[in-house]
């Protein structure tokens, strides 16, 4: 994806100052649909954020993206969803031109200095979060709030990485501290229980039977978007 396929007015950096708390949310989101609304509420509720900021990423690095709407698209039905005043949509990656979710936090943290960043991720992600380039670094450089989901949050925590971080890992009951916590700290952020996927709405739309942000999908659906980029890269 070409950054010039961005509105030329588009800001690359949402609204932040030093001490602000800011949940940041990636994914493709193609389509967006109410389940990321509902993970970015309960985080903003939970966490005690002061925004959260949604990083539509062009794309996986180790898939084929070519079925992928355009960015610029994936933007404006972002925004379209929202409608929130503390939720920012932002396509930094493809202006920035980072790969990787360890990159993109780099540029962020030296960009942002004194914002307490939370990355916000899918049970589904933490699952195959091993498999992110750089996770153990990831996890090094701010706080996870890791989004309650049906079906994968059962094994989640028993997952490589779920294992590794073990003793990270903080009572959900003093999530509010989360974004104060020095990493590596995580914890998991229950009280989501949606069946929507993306990866299940792309199909319905390939065949024609759904239009998006609203349809359902069925449980236990495979969504890579929800709460994270979830790039399966290598260590």
């Amino acid at each position: 994806m070409k950054p010039q396929e961005l509105d030329r007015s588009e800001r690359v950096l949402p609204p932040h100052a030093a001490g602000m708390r800011i949940g940041l949310f990636g994914g493709t989101f193609d389509p967006p649909h109410q389940a990321h609304l509902a993970a970015s509420l309960l985080a903003l509720k939970r966490l005690q954020l002061d925004r959260v900021w949604w990083l539509v990423t062009p794309g996986n690095p180790l898939k084929n993206t070519s079925g992928l709407a355009p960015i610029g698209e994936r933007i404006a039905a972002a925004r379209t969803l929202i409608r929130h005043p503390r939720i920012d949509v932002t396509g930094l990656e493809a202006v920035i031109k980072t790969r990787y979710t360890y990159d993109t936090i780099c540029w962020l943290k030296a960009r942002c200095p004194g914002v307490r960043f939370v990355w916000i991720m899918g049970a589904d992600n933490l699952r195959s979060f091993h498999r992110w380039q750089r996770w153990r670094e990831i996890a090094k450089l701010m706080p996870i709030a890791v989004i309650d989901r049906l079906g994968p949050s059962l094994y989640a925590g028993a997952s490589p990485a779920g294992q590794a971080l073990r003793l990270s890992r903080i009572p959900e009951h003093t999530i509010t501290i989360l974004p104060d916590r020095r990493p590596p700290a995580w914890t998991f952020l229950h009280g989501l229980k949606s069946p929507l996927s993306s990866t299940a709405l792309r199909a319905l739309r390939r065949t024609g039977q759904g239009t998006g942000q609203g349809d359902g999908a069925p449980d236990g659906a495979d969504d890579k978007n929800c709460g994270a980029h979830g790039e399966k890269e290598p260590k």
